[in-house]
């Protein structure tokens, strides 16, 4: 039931993530090159420059999701007084115990 509850805030906070993260990768690669960031559908690309781009990208989201990811479950507990996802403490009990 959590779980299903949690969704919504779930779904706001990857796309307020997803929006986040590009004007971040956006930021940072203009500091690195004036010009757009290269994509890999694009002709006469270095390899290079093209996985320091990726590699970029890649780290930023994954960075700025898992930021959104974690505040939006703190913020949900707040709300709610339940933690939307695994409870390592509960975890902990349960090591040990046959299922």
């Amino acid at each position: 039931m959590i779980k299903l509850l949690f969704r919504p805030f779930a779904i706001v906070a990857g796309l307020l993530a997803g929006r986040t993260s590009r004007k971040a990768f956006d930021t940072l690669w203009r500091r690195i090159d004036r010009k757009p960031p290269p994509r890999p559908e694009e002709r006469g690309v270095g390899a290079g420059k093209l996985a320091l781009a990726l590699v970029i990208e890649g780290a930023v989201f994954r960075a700025v999701r898992g930021l959104f990811d974690h505040g939006s479950r703190r913020w949900f507990a707040k709300l709610t007084g339940r933690w939307p996802g695994e409870d390592p403490a509960k975890k902990d009990e349960h090591e040990g115990q046959p299922d």
